[in-house]
């Protein structure tokens, strides 16, 4: 009992562990991400899911159109 005299939950071995597991799980990521970060890799939260973007050539090539206004839009 505390000072008001409000009893708390017995907590159960179950959920202990189970927090003990989270824990566990989340240092370890966070040491891959740290062991990562010093060999130089990119982080995949800053990949910013990129990749190779076809060029308008690329489009044209494809079949798809190109619009020359568009191009006077993208140069402002």
């Amino acid at each position: 009992m505390d000072e008001q005299g409000i009893r708390m939950a017995k907590k159960s071995r179950t959920s202990i562990l189970k927090r003990q597991r989270e824990l566990r799980k989340a240092e370890k990521a966070a040491m891959k991400r740290e062991k990562r970060g010093q060999r130089g890799e990119p982080e995949e939260e800053d990949d910013g899911g990129g990749g190779q973007v076809a060029s308008r050539d690329d489009l044209a090539g494809y079949g798809f159109p190109v619009d020359a206004e568009s191009d006077a839009e993208e140069d402002r």
